[in-house]
């Protein structure tokens, strides 16, 4: 059951920090940086009418040249709090801003001008792109009462056009950052994606290899080691060299199946891999009981169940000894059982694992372990219960 109290990490709140970390993760993302920078940079150009308007006030020159400074300063801030404020710590961002705050303040104290806040809105702007957002909203909400009661209290009238430009300026820059933000997670999700496609389809090939090349390699090693022993024990080379012919008939098919794989244009028969199996497991001396006909399993699901018998009959012959291996099929089941040791763990590796990931894609599921009788067993059943049952085929399995 889903906690509804537990909130996504990925779900957008107002209290968490904005994540700008792509633009240490991605180099590519540095036309963001220099767009946000230039932007605030460009905006920031006004404080040198508001330098001006200052030296050409009535005041000691000592405070005039105080004031520009600050004044000066408070503009190297505005281009390089956005290029480095966002890869700093929460700290960091936080003393970014408050610094911000003091230089954009400092002239409107200094000068007892209520109306100099509106530079503030460069700062503003800083908070809303490194602060959370719930935050950032109180710290502007603060200034523009703050501002608007000073007029009050001092002119006795409030210049409304000055809050305007306050409220207006801040929007506008924190839409670029915003912009850039949102475009930049969508180039880093993009590129998340890529990775993962990538990685699925290595995951792909790797599992489809596994299941060729197993299978393959497990059949030719015991008629390899068949042919020796024939060599060996009898001499008979026309018994021998059937053999090879097989093997050499085998090697060209596994060959055909690794082009197709890479290609993904191979596609498993049921029936294929029940003849396939019935080979393999006659030249390793093993019994086996398998079905005549494979008519009443799905369509849909005849190919995976293909791969569940040649994986289930490859470990066989590679981690028991068996003297009996059993296949049965139902219309959505199939279950593969043999008298041997029990595999345990030995079983349960890539290849089970790469068959419950088939079965799973198809909403399938996959059972295996020690069979009641002894021996090992794998049962794969589809996505639905089976409704009838073909007079040839015995029950499903339990």
């Amino acid at each position: 059951m889903t906690d509804v109290g537990v909130r996504d990490p990925d779900e957008f709140s107002a209290g968490q920090w904005p994540d700008w970390g792509f633009w240490k993760d991605h180099p590519g993302s540095t036309r963001g940086r220099v767009a946000v920078a230039t932007a605030t940079a460009l905006a920031s150009l006004t404080l040198i009418a508001r330098a001006e308007d200052i030296a050409h006030g009535s005041r000691p020159p000592l405070l005039t040249s105080l004031t520009i400074g600050l004044v000066a300063c408070y503009g190297i801030g505005c281009m390089l709090a956005p290029w480095y404020g966002p890869v700093a710590l929460r700290r960091g961002r936080v003393a970014i801003v408050a610094v911000m705050f003091l230089l954009g303040a400092a002239p409107a104290v200094l000068l007892a001008s209520p109306s100099y806040l509106t530079d503030l809105t460069y700062a503003l702007s800083i908070g809303l792109m490194l602060l959370p957002l719930r935050h950032a909203l109180l710290l502007g909400l603060v200034t523009v009462l703050g501002q608007i009661v000073w007029m009050r209290l001092v002119q006795g009238e409030v210049a409304w056009a000055q809050v305007a430009i306050l409220v207006g300026v801040t929007a506008a820059l924190g839409t670029v950052f915003a912009l850039n933000f949102t475009i930049g997670h969508l180039r880093a999700a993009r590129e998340q994606v890529k990775r993962l496609a990538v990685n699925e389809e290595r995951a792909r090939v790797a599992r489809d290899m596994h299941d060729v090349l197993g299978h393959s390699l497990s059949t030719m090693t015991v008629k390899l080691g068949l042919t020796r022993r024939i060599l060996e024990s009898t001499g008979d080379v026309a018994l021998a060299v059937g053999q090879v012919t097989e093997l050499e008939n085998m090697a060209r098919t596994a060959l055909s199946d690794i082009r197709a794989t890479i290609s993904d244009y191979r596609t498993l028969s049921l029936d294929s891999e029940l003849a396939g199996a019935r080979m393999a497991l006659r030249a390793a001396g093993v019994r086996a009981d398998l079905p005549a006909a494979t008519d009443a399993v799905h369509a849909e699901l005849r190919e995976v169940f293909g791969y569940v018998v040649r994986e289930a009959a490859t470990n066989v012959l590679r981690h028991s000894n068996a003297e009996l291996c059993t296949v049965r099929i139902g219309p959505d089941w199939v279950e593969v059982t043999d008298n041997g040791s029990s595999t345990g763990e030995a079983s349960a590796g890539n290849g089970l694992t790469g068959l419950a990931e088939r079965l799973a894609a198809v909403s399938g599921t996959l059972e295996h372990g020690p069979a009641p009788g002894g021996g090992f067993r794998v049962v794969a059943r589809g996505p639905a219960p089976a409704t009838h049952l073909a007079p040839s085929q015995e029950a499903e399995p339990t």
